[in-house]
């Protein structure tokens, strides 16, 4: 039983049984360099959104920063002033007990004292710095990377 010419589910004339794909469906699709261009293109400005995206968070977490860095700065010219004030209140507590050039040269001592334990823990833990050891190794493996001799490298 053979079917008319352009019926639903029949081929046409001369054309071989299974081959039901139209003419026009074929100028519909994309070619394959069309369609890798579009992902080319979708990629290059997913990745320039992603780039403005990091930033403009950079931007944010800087300037967040800063205002944070100048609270602590404001902090610490606080803290100094309410430490020479406790001083100078300890240099005229001690000043009832003593002459005031001795209660003045003891308050120095103290300060002295923990100036000097300050700066011997701060000696210490900059002996503790190692620097950037696996940036300093990695690099300098590139050169025999460079000229294919990775194998040198290990």
């Amino acid at each position: 039983m053979t079917q008319a010419p352009g019926a639903p589910g029949g081929a046409t004339a001369g054309a071989p049984l299974g081959s039901a794909a139209p003419a026009d469906d074929a100028a519909e699709r994309p070619s394959l360099g069309a369609l890798l261009s579009n992902i080319t293109e979708d990629l290059s400005t997913l990745f320039r959104q992603e780039v403005a995206l990091a930033k403009a968070e950079a931007t944010d977490s800087a300037k967040k920063a800063g205002k944070g860095a100048g609270m602590f700065g404001g902090a610490g010219v606080a803290g100094h002033l309410v430490l020479v004030f406790l001083s100078v209140a300890l240099w005229q507590l001690l000043d009832v007990w003593m002459p005031s050039a001795l209660a003045a040269f003891l308050v120095a001592v103290v300060w002295g004292i923990v100036a000097a334990v300050l700066a011997a823990k701060g000696r210490a833990e900059m002996k503790r710095v190692k620097g950037l050891p696996q940036t300093q190794d990695t690099v300098k493996k590139i050169p025999n990377a460079l000229k294919g001799h990775e194998e040198e490298n290990r």
